[in-house]
């Protein structure tokens, strides 16, 4: 694990160094001709970019609003038709593939991710470079790790050792970069996941200062406390960052949820986007590209409170619309972007009335850059470390985690997710869901009720209740009155006392004296961990089932034998399913079990076309050869078990798994479609 973390920290350091080119190379294309290209070729490929806003300054409107418009043009089809999931802020694509495939993530989204971004980004888009670097640094690390076929938990950590190398080598913070993939990524500090991300991150930081230096992201000013009662207006603006982050995360998405509802192609939504943010571009040209230039002048105290006020709202604005409609970049830039402006804008406020008792404006920018980040990604202790690293003064510490903290407890407080795990959950995926580890309790009544119980009349005498359990294979009778209301239970081992007697107490003995107090029942819609527990604790062996809204209605019955074997198919279902992720190697395409002859068994992650299809729409079997064998849903609709032998009416869901049957080249060629 420590030469494969070299390996993909290597691997992630050239990555972020070829992209951030490519960032170049496009923007020197769309915003300066030919001259760009002539000074690309002059300076040298590891020049540092020129920052949008000085060239698009010196542009016509009409540039600024062709330019965003065009590049949105070209990413639209370019998602659509070659890697949908490079679309938007790649983070979340990650933390998908770690969590539900095993860390898999396909080859192509390092290229496809890479050139959407940089046009993105090069044209303008308001959208930061960091979350395409973990995307790609994550894609190249699953590519490496598919190759070596090692075990799907070895994979995980491979894929977070190639996010901590795409933070590390973009902001020159080896301990940051190893802190997010562990925060966000991977979810674990235990010593064996961490320590591979730790040893990437430092090989990619190394990488990268010999390539592009070893300077920070931005400069940064001086930071001192200046008084103790500096840290309240520290801490207002931790609360002030945490409403910041959720304004930015309801308006990404409900942008997002707007132009879904266009009625164009989908590929034809990024143009339309462009045109958007070339119309904000007209009068506040910060907005295009990742803004550092912007963060620079912010930090240095050189923007008006005007300025600053007005930017919160349009960077907003532009980067809703650059993600919401179909374009590719991170939201990374753009929050340390918005933590820049709401800090300056409240500190020159707050240094204006105490000049003598506050640090400059550019120091509640620097502060608020953390606990904006740490807000929308809730990932306090990678926004704290990372500002850390930038300073490298401690004494910015105290007041920096009271703000990070802070802001984090108002957008938790007030929203349950991230802003990468809210798109998640909009897919229907709950990372915070924990399968359930009682079997019994993802199964329920309405699964095995017999639906025709022995019934007897309280009236019936002792020789027809005889005559009834000679002939029934049950060995409970359930006993109603003439209203037809369930008032107890015959149980066999009470006729068994009697048989010897039968002929002096059958005129005499009715069903209504044989009941035994104390009947145990359940609803449809319990779950078996309930019945077993019932079941425990009687001696019975058929239990009756009554309606929900009056207890009194028999419906039906269940059968311990029943509820064993449901118990006994369940846990072997999830046993199948269960050893395809957990003990199969990682083969080139995936998990795969041999099963001879040529046939292969695999879980697979279901195209993007399959989403929202049922089986039957699909007609896989007669398309493709290849069988589904078990569905793993990732959010039952009903209820039910997360594993089941599918139906044709059974509809494929993003999250979902599929283990599928075939030939071994129909398998692959249908988890490469």
């Amino acid at each position: 694990m420590v030469l494969v973390a070299t390996a993909v920290g290597l691997a992630g350091a050239l990555g972020a160094v070829v992209f951030r080119f490519m960032i170049r190379f496009v923007q020197a294309v769309a915003f300066e001709g030919t001259d760009g290209i002539a000074s690309l070729i002059e300076e040298g490929v590891l020049a540092e970019a020129t920052d949008p806003l000085e060239v698009a300054s010196q542009l016509s409107w009409g540039w600024r609003l062709a330019i965003p418009a065009a590049g949105g043009l070209i990413v639209g089809p370019l998602i659509y038709f070659f890697a949908r999931e490079a679309k938007g802020h790649g983070v979340p694509e990650v933390m998908a593939a770690v969590a539900l495939r095993g860390g898999i993530i396909r080859r192509r989204v390092v290229s496809i991710k890479a050139l959407a971004s940089a046009i993105s980004i090069g044209t303008g888009g308001s959208v930061g470079r960091e979350g395409p670097i973990v995307q790609i640094g994550s894609a190249l690390g699953s590519s490496i790790g598919q190759w070596l076929k090692v075990p799907s938990s070895q994979l995980r950590t491979i894929v977070g050792c190639g996010a901590a190398a795409g933070v590390a080598a973009t902001f020159n913070a080896p301990i940051a970069g190893a802190l997010f993939a562990a925060e966000v990524i991977v979810g674990n500090f235990a010593v064996a996941q961490l320590s591979p991300i730790v040893i990437s991150s430092v090989v990619a930081t190394v990488v990268s200062r010999f390539f592009l230096g070893n300077q920070p992201a931005f400069p940064v000013p001086a930071y001192e406390l200046v008084s103790p009662f500096e840290l309240a207006p520290y801490m207002v603006i931790g609360f002030i960052a945490g409403f910041v982050a959720l304004a930015f995360m309801w308006t990404l998405y409900a942008t997002e949820d707007a132009f879904d509802r266009i009625p164009i192609p989908d590929y034809l939504k990024a143009m339309v986007g462009g045109l958007l943010v070339g119309a904000i571009g007209i009068a506040l040209p910060n907005v295009f590209g990742v803004g550092y230039s912007t963060i620079s002048a912010a930090l240095a105290s050189e923007l008006s409170v005007a300025t600053l006020g007005i930017l919160v709202i349009a960077k907003i604005a532009a980067t809703s619309i650059t993600i919401g409609s179909g374009g590719s970049g991170g939201i990374f830039a753009p929050s340390l972007f918005l933590g820049a402006v709401t800090g300056g804008f409240f500190g020159s406020i707050v240094h204006q009335w105490f000049p003598d008792a506050t640090a400059s404006s550019g120091a509640y920018a620097l502060v608020t850059m953390g606990a904006v980040v740490a807000a929308g990604t809730h990932a306090p202790i990678t926004a704290i470390i990372m500002i850390f690293e930038l300073t490298q003064s401690i004494n910015i510490i105290p007041p920096l985690m009271a703000a990070c903290v802070l802001s984090t407890l108002v957008t938790t407080f007030l929203h349950r997710d991230s802003i990468y795990t809210m798109k998640l959950r909009r897919r229907g995926i709950d990372l915070f869901e924990e399968e359930e580890t009682n079997v019994l309790k993802s199964l329920f009544v309405h699964d095995i009720v017999d639906r025709e119980p022995e019934v007897l009349s309280a009236s019936a005498n002792l020789a027809t209740i005889v005559d009834c359990a000679l002939v029934s294979e049950h060995t409970e009778f359930f006993v109603t009155n003439q209203r037809g209301d369930l008032i107890g239970a015959i149980y066999l081992r009470q006729l068994t006392r009697m048989l010897v007697e039968q002929e002096l107490l059958g005129p005499i003995v009715v069903a209504g004296d044989l009941l035994e107090p104390g009947l145990p029942s359940v609803t449809e819609n319990e779950d078996l961990d309930v019945a077993m527990h019932l079941f425990s604790h009687s001696t019975a062996e058929e239990i009756a089932v009554v309606d929900a809204d009056n207890s009194k209605r028999l419906v039906g019955s269940i059968h311990k034998r029943d509820v064993l074997h449901a118990y006994n198919r369940e846990v072997l279902r999830r046993d199948l399913a269960g050893s395809v992720s957990s003990n199969v190697i990682v083969a080139a395409k995936g998990q795969q079990v041999d099963l001879g002859g040529g046939y292969t068994l695999q879980e697979i992650q279901p195209p993007p076309h399959f989403f929202g299809k049922t089986i039957r729409e699909l007609d896989i079997a007669a398309n493709t050869g290849v069988q589904i064998v078990l569905h793993r849903l990732r959010a039952p609709s009903d209820g039910g078990p997360n594993i089941r032998v599918p139906t044709a009416d059974d509809r494929i869901d993003e999250g979902d798994r599929l283990v599928v049957a075939g030939t071994r080249q129909a398998v692959e060629s249908l988890d490469a479609v």
